[in-house]
């Protein structure tokens, strides 16, 4: 095997140009077999395989530098710094990680995860560059949905004024997750078939090095002229006029071009941008077909492209689906918004039903935001589908652009929690801390795929911003006999018993019946809380608890910090008089009221996520790791229990 002589950095360059298709081929065949057993993100990296080739050969890594947009399509770049043996682990607990990670190779020379911010860093590696002195390349790879973010075009502006090379390179393949969107796509769509501009470039190209001696210099002025062939067929020349030079379309599977052109963008002084053409699933028919759906993909069986694990039971982004459907054949107003995840959010139905009340407004979470307030402004009843981890791109929005007009608009936030083998910069541990920081801003969380669709609905009719979280996965369908009807700022009691209240949020709710079920058990059953909404708090139940509950324990998938059990010491702390003491901010105890016991005194037992960013690995091996299991948190009440 050809791959088997790449053990490290470089080693390409040692490999015969006749044999560079076979380890091409190769590396798609390595791709698809540790794909299909451990899952992760194929149809990007299966059309970056020459690309990424051609990088390797043109640049000497780890001192040459290059960035990687988002990551999706970094496998091919961890194989040719030699982390082959590490694709054994892809995306375990403590193994390799599915996206570039400095901390996991010198090769990997900036951490990415979410869109459009290889530009950025890129540029700011080249600016250091000039004041070091130092001598070596930078390239930023960036992919045209990533090129929707407004974060791109910011960095370019910024880019234009660089006096020595940078290189950009955006890999075209019509495709983000959902097909891409907008302005920007129609004209990269332009560029790909202007066939009168390739043609004539082409006829002329070959009559003038055809002169003796005058020919190549001519062909060489007019390349270089902004004046020239580009600007008289392609209208605009976009990256031209912003001050970039433009090099393409070229065929991003043909290594030999790639090479050229690359050579050709290195002797650039300023910003160039390569425009390259690939297919996403390129070598993998099912992938090819169905880029999307093997864009992120749970293990699947090669022969028929089909997951190995069949769902049974629907997920919560389905449940918001048909919601979603259904609100929108009963009421006219409703709306939807999605930031390039139609389908990762469940919007494809509601698009399919009422495309004149879908928005897909690309990979521009800020944009959809305020794009949403504009539209309650209006007197419409928008929904914002996103995931927990890419709302965090749209803070200022939120505060600035809905909160402060107290605007009614519903997010719908999905990936809320644990998510993962998608690890740091997709866990969606942090918005309950974000989001409960707003004024004006009503949160809620459903404890089971009933709860939600009753939220859903419940959010679109309500006056005011409204966030819903839920966790990726299969929806709980538990405790299907409990479902009151939801009351503003009223949480939900399952079962009442005494000494120990277990007050959980959302996903945590199934947590907290599982711990409940282990304590009853040991002869303690305890009051089962399912909180509902973590802002408001519900005030008269807080109040109530010490009267008659020695520990309280409040349990969510949210970091410590801001979250929701950090807000409910902080009540108690403020409303009772005296005696609150706190230890390594996870408990706290306060004097007793009525008959809490015989210690005489009231515990806060929170159970969070410390403040960490967590790595990738299965959901249960890091709840477990997080000690947020069932187990974990009856162990401890059992402590607290023993020394009262």
């Amino acid at each position: 095997m050809v791959l088997e002589q790449i053990q490290g950095p470089n080693d390409i360059k040692n490999i015969e140009e006749s044999e560079l298709p076979a380890l091409a081929e190769e590396i798609r065949d390595f791709l698809i077999q540790k794909v299909a057993e451990h899952g992760g993100h194929l149809a990007s990296n299966l059309g970056a395989v020459e690309l990424t080739m051609a990088l390797h050969l043109h640049l000497d890594l780890p001192g040459d530098k290059v960035i990687w947009d988002v990551g999706h399509q970094s496998y091919t770049h961890k194989l040719l710094t030699g982390r082959r043996e590490g694709f054994g682990t892809l995306r375990k607990f403590r193994g390799m990680s599915g996206f570039p990670k400095r901390k996991e190779s010198g090769c990997d020379s900036f951490g990415t995860g979410h869109s459009s911010t290889s530009i950025s860093a890129g540029l700011g590696y080249a600016s250091a560059r000039e004041i070091t002195g130092e001598d070596y390349q930078v390239v930023s790879v960036i992919g045209d949905g990533a090129l929707t973010g407004g974060m791109a075009w910011e960095a370019l502006n910024n880019a234009s004024l660089l006096k020595t090379n940078f290189t950009i390179v955006l890999n075209d393949n019509n495709m983000s997750i959902s097909e891409n969107i907008g302005g920007l796509s129609s004209h990269l769509g332009n560029l790909r078939t202007a066939d009168a501009y390739q043609g004539l470039k082409t006829g002329v190209t070959n009559s003038l090095n055809k002169i003796p001696v005058y020919g190549e210099r001519m062909v060489e002025q007019i390349r270089r002229t902004k004046s020239g062939i580009k600007q008289l067929f392609i209208p605009g020349m976009l990256f031209e006029n912003m001050g970039i030079t433009y090099l393409g379309p070229v065929d991003g599977h043909d290594i030999g071009a790639m090479l050229r052109v690359l050579r050709e963008a290195a002797k650039v002084n300023g910003a160039v941008l390569v425009h390259v053409i690939t297919q996403k699933g390129k070598g993998y028919v099912p992938a090819e077909r169905h880029p999307a759906r093997f864009h992120g993909t749970e293990p699947f069986d090669i022969g028929t492209g089909l997951p190995l694990k069949r769902r049974t039971v629907a997920n919560y982004t389905d449940v918001f689906s048909t919601v979603m459907r259904k609100l929108g054949e009963r009421d006219s107003k409703v709306t939807a918004i999605t930031a390039a995840m139609e389908d990762g959010t469940g919007l494809k139905r509601f698009h399919n039903m009422f495309p004149e009340r879908f928005f897909d407004v690309g990979i521009a979470e800020g944009h959809a935001v305020t794009f949403a307030a504009g539209l309650a402004a209006a007197g419409l009843k928008p929904v914002l589908a996103v995931y927990s981890s890419f709302l965090q791109r749209a803070y200022d929005q939120l505060l600035h652009d809905v909160c402060i007009q107290d605007l009614p608009v519903a997010f719908a936030i999905d990936r809320a929690g644990l998510v993962g083998s998608d690890g740091e910069t997709h866990q969606g541990i942090f918005d309950l801390s974000y989001l409960s920081s707003i004024p004006n801003m009503s949160i809620m969380a459903p404890k089971n795929k009933w709860e939600l669709s009753d939220m859903v609905k419940f959010a679109v009719d309500f006056n005011h911003p409204i966030a819903i979280r839920y966790p990726r996965g299969q929806a709980y369908d538990g405790l299907k006999g409990h479902r009151a009807k939801i009351s503003y700022g009223k949480s939900e009691v399952i079962y009442e018993g005494r000494q120990v209240a277990l007050l959980a949020v959302g996903s945590m709710v199934k947590t907290a019946e599982e711990t409940f079920r282990l304590l009853e058990q040991r002869g303690c059953r305890c009051t089962l809380i399912n909180a509902r909404f973590v802002q408001p708090l519900d005030i008269g139940l807080l109040e109530e608890l010490p009267k008659s509950h020695q520990l309280l324990v409040t349990m969510e998938e949210n970091v410590q910090s801001g979250g929701f059990g950090e807000h409910v010491l902080q009540y108690y702390a403020k409303n009772k008089k005296a005696g609150m003491e706190t230890h390594g901010g996870t408990e706290g105890r306060l004097p007793a009221q009525g008959t809490a016991g015989e210690s005489g005194e009231f515990q806060v037992l929170n159970i969070s996520i410390p403040d960490v960013f967590v790595e990738h690995g299965t959901v249960d091996v890091l709840k477990k790791e997080l000690n947020i299991d069932s187990e974990s948190v009856a162990a401890r009440i059992l402590e607290y229990l023993g020394h009262s």
